[in-house]
């Protein structure tokens, strides 16, 4: 189906007649730092940490009218935010209407994640020759938080604690146009993940590689620490992609 006739079959979400308005306010509370920003940067900061977060769910048509009045803003500086994450590749404008946050597709992320193989272990083999104590110290406490996450079953903070892991490993290369580079491609990564957790296996293989990957920077191995990066990327795209297909697959069938 194309994207203009999901946009038609789509249902489109009133905020004030479902949870959703709720689940906004409430993850809006969460954030840190809104006040610093100008209108429309809060705007864009907010819808597009939202989209991310999976607090507005992929394919569904928000109106723009009920986004301003959530967000206590006029028009103006929501138009100017969603223009700006139609470019990004994060929503699709409504002639007016409103907004349909972008599906997440199997090309497209396939095609991300292997940029993503590439450019991390691209960070991973620089941070191994600059990385301090402290570093791998913070490195090893989030794989400890990890495996508490999994023993408690809480997916959703194990996945936060898995993007703080790639993150740091990316702020070690201490590189601002790599980081500029992953960070176009970070939220869709994040969200797929998210979007996927449950219908994967629990993430015990990405403990045991977050462990190796740990232990090729400790030991100042850049090149061993390049090669476990990008086969844990290209796994994780293989079971993501593979739960994609699974989740497209109508209840019932065999195919």
């Amino acid at each position: 189906m194309s994207n203009n006739a999901e946009i038609e079959a789509g249902k489109i979400l009133s905020l004030n007649e479902t949870d959703l308005q709720k689940n906004i306010l409430s993850f809006i509370d969460q954030l840190e730092g809104l006040d610093d920003y100008r209108l429309p940067q809060r705007a864009y900061h907010i819808i597009r940490l939202a989209v991310r977060d999976l607090i507005l769910p992929p394919g569904k048509t928000i109106l723009e009218r009920e986004m301003a009045e959530l967000l206590d803003m006029s028009r103006t500086p929501i138009r100017e935010a969603l223009v700006r994450l139609e470019t990004e590749g994060v929503v699709q404008l409504v002639p007016r209407r409103g907004f349909i946050v972008e599906p997440i597709e199997k090309e497209d992320l396939k095609e991300i994640y292997e940029i993503s193989e590439i450019m991390e272990g691209f960070a991973v083999a620089k941070a191994a020759k600059k990385i301090e104590e402290r570093e791998l110290e913070q490195l090893e406490s989030l794989i400890d938080q990890q495996e508490e996450a999994i023993e408690q079953t809480d997916l959703r903070k194990w996945s936060i604690l898995d993007d703080r892991f790639h993150h740091l490993i990316i702020e070690f290369a201490e590189n601002k146009r790599l980081n500029a580079v992953i960070d176009i491609h970070a939220d869709q990564l994040y969200r797929a993940r998210l979007y996927t957790i449950n219908q994967r296996p629990l993430p015990l293989q990405s403990i045991i590689e977050h462990k190796a990957i740990v232990a090729c920077v400790k030991a100042r191995d850049g090149n061993a620490a390049r090669m476990v990066m990008q086969s844990h990327r290209k796994r994780a795209r293989g079971e993501i992609l593979k739960a994609l297909e699974a989740m497209e697959q109508p209840q019932g069938s065999n195919q």
